[in-house]
């Protein structure tokens, strides 16, 4: 699901005046020769497509790494990915000493534990994926929550979570990461897999034997967002500000329309 914001009248002015205010107060910044040790630290699970995903060559692409790449060239700092994990997202985010994180992270009351939130950037829900020949046999939690139903879910996330609540009675199987998960499905030792709706979509073009169901109409529906280290305003109110111009600039619909629009490049 893609994000559309319409900033009316005076308050979409006031919102784009405050943006240039705090873009201007980090302008500065930009004229400075960036340093190594003043990187943006992007902490990232990088396996979550169209979000963020790391490469065979260790490169990391996607939208929100995209935006993270925008943000640090506003700053006029260099931008260092770090590794992180969905399972591990909690601890590693203070210890890996991270500025933000980055990847397809959904709104959490949990996750403000340890970390400030941008503003919401766009909405997801999870949808179920499966083999093609099962047709529409797993469209609705009940059909998917049944003994024998055999359902995979990358541990750590917010698909762990989703699965534990609303499959209790299917077979649920927790795999390690989320890049290879979806082989499990295409291979037929697995039924389903229900992810956010916007990952299905992408995945399904490099799986051509999946389908995503009803990705229009998912089972739930979740802002996306950017984590932001606690007790830092001036870097929280820059990382709003920028995203607030992406957004009123269609910005975020151009990258989103790159990795799942009707002309996005299949590999």
């Amino acid at each position: 699901m893609r994000s559309r914001v319409t900033l009316p009248g005076r308050i979409g002015a006031a919102l784009i005046a405050a943006c240039a205010i705090l873009v201007a107060a980090a302008t500065p910044a930009a004229a400075q020769p960036p340093e190594t040790s003043n990187a943006l630290r992007a902490c990232t699970p990088g396996d979550y497509p169209p979000y963020s995903i790391r490469d065979a060559a260790g490169d990391h692409r996607g939208v929100d790494v995209d935006l993270a790449r925008g943000f640090a060239a506003l700053l006029g700092r260099p931008i260092e990915f770090v590794p992180v994990t969905w399972a591990t997202l909690k601890t590693d985010f203070a210890e890996r000493n991270c500025d933000i994180a980055v990847g397809g992270i959904s709104d959490l009351p949990s996750r403000r534990a340890f970390a400030d939130f941008s503003i919401t950037y766009g909405t997801d829900g999870k949808a179920p994926i499966t083999h093609r020949a099962n047709g529409t046999a797993f469209s609705t939690i009940a059909e998917i929550n049944r003994p024998g139903v055999r359902v995979i879910a990358n541990r750590g996330g917010t698909n762990e979570e989703f699965a534990r609540k609303n499959f209790p009675d299917a077979q649920l199987t927790l795999w390690p990461e989320n890049l290879t998960i979806f082989g499990e499905v295409e291979q037929g030792r697995a039924d389903v897999f229900v992810t956010d709706s916007v990952e299905g979509r992408y995945r399904v073009r490099q799986h051509p034997d999946l389908q995503v169901l009803h990705p229009e109409a998912p089972f739930d529906s979740f802002g996306k967002v950017l984590l932001v280290r606690k007790d830092d305003p001036v870097l929280a109110a820059l990382l709003d500000a920028y995203l607030t111009t992406q957004l009123a600039t269609g910005a975020v619909d151009r990258l989103f329309d790159q990795w799942i629009g009707p002309n996005a490049p299949v590999g």
